[in-house]
């Protein structure tokens, strides 16, 4: 495994070219990543790079033709705010996004690979049915609502004595 941490490229991009890779036999997807016209493609092919070294090192991998990357993934790392002055006094806001690409490869012979979990069994029996909550009580209409908060009420309104003019 490798990892590049604080790497100046949004991991939402990064995530565009690690999709395409994951999977992949490690000759395959450098050749992918070669091809690739994106800036995070140079960065990841950096990252895989050391992945297949550090495997060699690490772990005496001698065969390098079995490795596939098994994990390949981006977070998102601290954002560099900027200012950008713009007319009549304003200021834009920029973010610079970094990100921490990280990079898995695998042989299968050595058993690292783990298989994917099967989809669970799907029970034969229909579901037990659910209990019936009671029923929740009637809301209060507008007029009620009034009278309960001591306001205003139209009936009130009609009853009152009209102010005396001068």
């Amino acid at each position: 495994m490798a990892r590049a941490r604080f790497v100046r490229v949004s991991a939402r991009k990064a995530r565009l070219v690690l999709d395409q890779i994951r999977g992949k036999p490690v000759a395959e997807a450098l050749a992918t990543l070669e091809y690739t016209p994106r800036a995070a493609a140079r960065l990841v092919e950096k990252v895989l790079r050391s992945a297949v070294a550090n495997a060699e090192h690490n772990y005496q991998v001698r065969d390098l033709d079995d490795l596939r990357v098994v994990q390949a993934y981006a977070d998102g790392g601290p954002v560099l705010k900027r200012v950008q002055p713009r007319a009549m006094g304003r200021a834009f806001s920029i973010k610079h996004r970094t990100s921490h690409l990280t990079i898995g490869v695998s042989d299968e012979t050595n058993g690292v690979v783990a298989a994917p979990a099967p989809p669970p069994a799907r029970p034969s029996a229909p579901p037990p049915a659910r209990e019936e909550r009671p029923a929740a009580p009637a809301r209060r209409t507008t007029a009620r609502r009034a009278a309960a908060r001591g306001g205003d009420k139209p009936a009130a309104r009609a009853t009152r004595k009209p102010k005396e003019k001068k």
